[in-house]
């Protein structure tokens, strides 16, 4: 699975969730792309309700745009985090990059 971005031809933006024209520009020749399925945190939230308490994240990617999402495997989140896409029961949720080694 991958996650789709739209592509704005005429001012070279990327937008998420679809939409029928440009946010930036008004265009409405748009173009669907795969996105490159990384990110950075830009904010986060863990939330202590429901069955086990999990992670919410806005995460910057890596074209742009900005998604709120789960974010998974990551014992001490933090801003700027480099993460990436992955996907848990058909959604698309992000965790963090492998350190280098």
């Amino acid at each position: 699975m991958t996650l789709v971005l739209q592509f704005c031809r005429s001012c070279r933006r990327y937008q998420h969730y679809p939409r029928p024209i440009c946010v930036s520009c008004g265009g409405d020749d748009l173009w669907s792309v795969e996105a490159a399925g990384t990110g950075t945190v830009d904010s986060f939230t863990v939330v202590h309700r429901a069955d086990v308490p999990y992670m919410l994240a806005r995460v910057r990617l890596a074209e742009g745009p900005i998604v709120l999402t789960h974010l998974v495997d990551v014992d001490e989140p933090r801003c700027d985090q480099p993460v990436r896409l992955t996907w848990r029961d058909g959604l698309a949720v992000f965790r963090p990059l492998a350190p280098p080694e």
